[in-house]
């Protein structure tokens, strides 16, 4: 009944649009601090001194990771609600290959665009709460005693958070392809990986050089 008055009247559609709005706002909320971590919190952490991390890092990294990995987790979640509604719902109370999955026995351009975005989804959730908060953890607590953390650790946790913000580039593609530009074929593919890597190889050269010197920026 409560449908009937909106503009949609099928549950559906209804339900469709709220999960994309939760699983946008996760995302933003996910990929924002990823970005600061990468191209602002990484290069200010090499910069300060010691006796200033301690005092500034217990305060700051766990809100900032926080949001971080439950952003993360929210986003997978409502992705994958909304892969199921859209890919794998037929309507009517029916669970299987939608028509925007599978047109004439073969998958669809637009569910190969999709697969591409959930697959870097996937392994970029995988590493932050695998790899990256686990360590993050020790680190914030090696910090906060006065004690220098684990460097292979440190390098590692570094190392998964900089792979995923290059995964983000072609998973952005792949999330925003299906509704602008539901064509692939594999030079199409390969063009939007390489120049979504190449954009953020660019961002990493470039983030230590923006931003210390306001009057000039």
């Amino acid at each position: 009944m409560f449908a009937s008055i909106l503009a949609r009247s099928d549950w559906e559609g209804n339900l469709e649009l709220l999960l994309r709005w939760l699983h946008v706002i996760a995302g933003i909320i996910w990929i924002g601090h990823l970005y600061f971590f990468n191209f602002v919190n990484a290069n200010f952490q090499a910069k300060i001194e010691k006796d200033v991390k301690q005092k500034v890092n217990p305060q700051l990294l766990p809100r900032a990771l926080f949001w971080f990995r439950w952003g993360a987790m929210l986003t997978l979640i409502m992705g994958l609600a909304l892969f199921t509604l859209l890919y794998m719902y037929k309507g009517d109370g029916k669970f299987g290959p939608s028509a925007l999955w599978k047109f004439n026995d073969k998958i669809t351009d637009r569910a190969i665009w999709i697969m591409i975005g959930m697959t870097c989804g996937i392994i970029m959730w995988f590493n932050v709460w695998f790899i990256i908060w686990p360590r993050q953890q020790k680190i914030i607590r090696a910090v906060r005693d006065g004690k220098a953390p684990d460097a292979a650790m440190v390098k590692m946790a570094g190392n998964a958070s900089k792979l995923n913000t290059y995964l983000s580039a072609p998973m952005l593609f792949g999330m925003l392809a299906p509704g602008h530009y539901s064509s692939i074929n594999p030079v199409t593919a390969i063009i939007a990986v390489v120049l979504a890597l190449a954009t953020f190889f660019h961002l990493f050269m470039v983030a230590p050089k923006v931003g210390t010197d306001i009057g000039n920026d």
